[in-house]
């Protein structure tokens, strides 16, 4: 977001709005995948924005084995109500059959920030 907001607050209480860390694989190293995802869940308008962290090693248990993965963080800005279909949705498109999928809640933030999250991020109709 760009210009200047008139009658902000600089941090105001922000029930409903999340903060979605979600994980994708980067096997090729170009994060093709982790941005096709984010354009997708902000096409769609379940996030409002989502930021992609390159670079991530990965270390887990799967089906009783220790691994590792060159991956990406995604960090999106999710109301509470558009949460459900945005897991739904990542899911779908995600490689994983468990995908990192977690809302974190925001307890507070930038007050005309917060608001376009809430403009940015809806369940579908």
């Amino acid at each position: 977001m760009s210009g200047p907001a008139a009658g902000s607050k600089a941090a105001e209480a922000s029930p409903g709005v999340l903060l979605a860390y979600v994980t994708v694989p980067d096997a090729a190293g170009d994060g093709a995948d982790a941005l096709r995802l984010a354009r997708s869940l902000v096409e769609r308008g379940l996030a409002a924005g989502v930021n992609i962290v390159p670079g991530v090693a990965s270390v887990y248990r799967w089906r009783g084995e220790v691994r590792e993965a060159r991956e990406r963080v995604l960090l999106a800005q999710v109301t509470a109500r558009a949460f459900a279909a945005f897991c739904e949705a990542v899911s779908a498109a995600h490689p994983h059959v468990v995908p990192c999928v977690l809302g974190l809640s925001v307890a507070a933030g930038h007050g005309p920030f917060v608001r376009w999250i809430c403009e940015n991020s809806a369940p579908p109709a």
